[in-house]
């Protein structure tokens, strides 16, 4: 309960006027609840009972009447609207406040992080997560406010008999007891059914990720089923938790009534002993019956608690992670390529487990470099340090002479551009994808279409039925993998980096295209230095120079033709790609002198 104290408290200093107009029209409500009645006897003692005395009432009186009585409905319901309204007001910004935060955060952390925890998991802090941690807010104002009608019953109670307002008042210790035996109780169960549903939804995430290999490997019973298992257990985990509630629900209810019941069975025993009248009994146990509200108002706070903790808790667990890259002061100054260096760079997912183990090498402005390695040996993750995804366990990676760690927020993205294997496109226009997050209008026309020139899309975006204004779908659903990778490649050009890394981003590319692509990069890419994860030689032999990794490991470093001369591991890779496409075209030649000779057999078969 402290707990969830504190959670409401943080929400209470994040919006303390919308909580005090809510607590007040709550209060309003709970006084005009109570006055109602006062209402009702000043309307029967000014009109009712003269007008049965007299014969008749007067207009004074009938006025007066109605007055009363519309008047205090009046300010119970405005009570009512203003509470509903600044408690929903108070929530949704709560809730956006939190959803807002935790973003922020993601984004902040590095990408190791984000490794080691799973998008389902994610998905769910930022979504049920946040929901649960706020969810007290909407009946919180009216069991804050009407606790002015608690007080104010339970002060009338004891002013009219003291002994029968101690013995009433036996129900608050009871409400205590029955919270810290709820609380305890719900808790852990409200603790696995949040984390179910982020399995839940991590499984949801992958299905629909992974829709098309598992609907081309005939799949989907088994996705269903596994997807049916997880949210079976949620569903039992939900079931424990509204059983509990269930129980706790009418407990909390009972409570005041046996309070009403426990007043008139002493009261009884009080008025035949001539300590109370009978109208003192009746009006004490009219105002027990008023404290039921009241009570039932908290019991919606304290029934919520159990969630918004734990909520809350996973939350926090995501806002006060560790692991954010801190960041210099350091500007980049200059023009034209980025000189990039690794320094003994060392670099493991797992601890213990190296990916990169003493990397070191540099790329002069303006040159290109072709990284080539074995499949595992580490090329994925040197683009990510080499523009600062993740920081290195060991070693220094520097621009222009300055460790990436030294430079000002925004200093790499402003220099240096990576073009990833999986290429990601929104669903939005051509011209939105390629100026993502430069703004409306801040690149001009002109200066789009050299990138797409450059990327060799120019071609097929002005085919498309709007041009850069055409939606491509999600992910660029109504694009091939060769012209999603392009336009990934021209959204890198159109920011003019110092420093272009390519991590395979022409594989679904043909050579040809893939080959002028990169000697349009060489020729026109305003002297920016580029970094190129590949595998063809066509490729590899465009670049300046090449790095070759294995095992992690910088095994050898040169120009394409020296190292085809000394190093064998990197003659029988490069040389594998080249000897399977031409046993490709031996085998179709092959099999188009079968069918070459099957035909002139058919034609002798007919002849005879």
């Amino acid at each position: 309960m402290r707990q969830g104290f504190r959670v409401i408290g943080h929400a209470v200093r994040a919006e303390p006027r919308i909580f005090a107009g809510a607590v007040l029209g709550s209060a309003v409500y709970g006084v005009m609840t109570v006055g109602s009645s006062w209402a009702l006897g000043k309307a029967t003692e000014e009109a009712v009972l003269p007008a049965f005395r007299d014969g008749h009432a007067t207009t004074g009186a009938l006025l007066t009447a109605v007055v009363l009585i519309v008047g205090v409905a009046v300010l119970k319901a405005g009570g009512v609207i203003a509470r509903r309204v600044l408690a929903g007001i108070m929530q949704y910004r709560m809730q956006a406040r939190s959803r807002r935060d935790v973003t922020r955060q993601y984004l902040r952390l590095p990408l190791a992080w984000h490794h080691r925890h799973p998008t389902g998991q994610l998905l769910s802090n930022a979504g049920s997560d946040v929901e649960a941690a706020w969810a007290p807010l909407a009946p919180l104002p009216m069991a804050v406010g009407v606790v002015v009608m608690l007080v104010t019953a339970a002060a009338a109670i004891v002013l009219v008999d003291p002994v029968l307002a101690l013995i009433g008042f036996l129900i608050f210790p009871a409400i205590a007891a029955l919270n810290l035996v709820y609380q305890r109780r719900l808790s852990p169960l409200v603790m696995k059914a949040q984390q179910l549903r982020a399995e839940v939804s991590e499984i949801a995430h992958e299905s629909f990720d992974g829709a098309l290999v598992v609907k081309t490997l005939g799949r989907e019973d088994d996705e269903a089923a596994r997807f049916q298992a997880k949210a079976g257990r949620l569903r039992d985990a939900n079931i424990a938790v509204g059983r509990i509630r269930g129980m706790f629900d009418p407990l909390l209810e009972a409570l005041p009534t046996l309070g009403v019941l426990a007043v008139l069975g002493f009261g009884s025993l009080r008025l035949s002993s001539g300590g109370v009248t009978a109208g003192e009994l009746i009006q004490v146990a009219y105002l027990f019956t008023l404290l039921a509200f009241p009570i039932r108002a908290l019991g919606w706070v304290l029934a919520e608690l159990p969630r918004s903790v734990v909520g809350w808790t996973r939350v926090q667990a995501v806002l006060t992670a560790t692991g954010s890259m801190e960041h210099g002061a350091t500007r980049l100054g200059g023009s034209g390529g980025a000189r990039i260096e690794a320094r003994d760079v060392e670099y493991g997912y797992t601890p213990g487990v190296p990916v990169l183990t003493g990397v070191t090498f540099d790329v002069q402005p303006g040159r290109t470099v072709a990284v080539v390695g074995p499949t595992g040996s580490g090329k994925s993750t040197l683009t990510q340090l080499l523009v600062r995804l993740v920081d290195p366990d060991g070693g220094r990676v520097l621009l222009d002479g300055i460790d990436l760690r030294e430079l000002a927020r925004g200093e790499v993205s402003a220099t240096a551009a990576l073009v990833p294997q999986q290429t990601f496109l929104f669903d939005d226009t051509v011209r939105g994808n390629l100026t993502l997050g430069t703004g409306d209008g801040a690149v001009p026309d002109e200066r789009i279409w050299a990138a797409l020139r450059l990327a060799q899309a120019e071609g097929f975006v002005s085919a498309l039925p709007k041009g850069l204004d055409t939606r491509i779908g999600e992910r660029g659903a109504t694009l091939s993998g060769g012209q999603r990778q392009r336009l990934a490649l021209a959204r890198a050009l159109v920011r003019e980096p110092r420093l272009l890394i390519l991590d395979d981003a022409t594989s679904s590319v043909d050579a040809q295209v893939e080959g002028r692509i990169l000697r349009g990069l060489r020729d026109g890419s305003g002297g920016s230095t580029v970094v190129v994860v590949a595998y063809r030689m066509a490729t590899i032999a465009l670049a300046d120079e090449v790095v070759y990794l294995e095992h992690g490991t910088v095994a050898d470093r040169g120009t394409h033709e020296r190292l085809l001369l000394r190093c064998p591991g990197y003659r029988d890779l490069v040389t594998a790609y080249e000897r399977e496409e031409a046993e490709r075209a031996a085998l179709g030649e092959e099999a188009r002198d079968d069918a070459r000779d099957m035909e002139d057999l058919a034609d002798e078969e007919v002849s005879a």
